[in-house]
C-alpha cells in the first residue's frame, strides 16, 4: 500500500548550510534571529525557523565554503531587537546586498530589511516584507 501523505503542496523542509565550525554558525544565526540551535542529526545541526523549515548546519572545516544568500521574513515588530542583536555582536549590517551601505536598512516593498554576514561569509538578508512577485 503506497505511503499517503498529507502534504498537498511543496514545501521546503530543510536546507544544508555548509559551515566552518557548525556549531559556531548555528548559534549565531540562533542568536541574532532568537532561535534555538536543535539536537545534532547525524552530521547536521539544525535550526528550526519555526515554519516547518530547519537550516541544517553541516560542517566542513578543511574544505572552502561557497558563500550563499538566505533571505528570511521576520515579523516587523522583531525587526529592530534583530538589529539590535546584530550590533551587540559587533556585526555590521547593510541596507543593499552588495554591502555598500552600512549600518543601514532598506524600506523594499513597503517593508524593511537588510543584509549581513554569517561566520561563513553567507550573505543573510531579514526583510519584514516578502518581495513582490510579478
Amino acid at each position: 500500500m503506497p505511503h499517503q501523505s498529507s502534504v498537498t503542496t511543496v514545501q521546503l523542509n530543510h536546507t544544508a548550510v555548509y559551515a566552518k565550525d557548525r556549531q559556531l554558525s548555528a548559534e549565531f544565526i540562533a542568536a541574532i534571529l532568537g532561535l534555538e540551535v536543535g539536537a545534532p542529526l547525524g552530521p547536521f545541526l539544525p535550526v528550526d525557523l519555526g515554519n516547518g523549515v530547519t537550516l541544517d548546519y553541516y560542517e566542513m572545516a578543511e574544505e572552502p565554503i561557497q558563500p550563499q544568500h538566505y533571505a528570511f521574513l521576520v515579523p516587523d515588530e522583531q525587526f529592530d531587537a534583530v538589529i539590535a542583536r546584530l550590533e551587540a555582536v559587533g556585526v555590521t549590517h547593510y541596507a543593499d546586498p552588495s554591502h555598500t551601505e552600512p549600518g543601514r536598512i532598506n524600506r523594499l516593498f513597503g517593508g524593511r530589511g537588510a543584509y549581513f554576514d554569517d561566520p561563513n561569509g553567507h550573505n543573510m538578508e531579514i526583510m519584514t516584507r516578502p518581495y513582490t512577485r510579478v
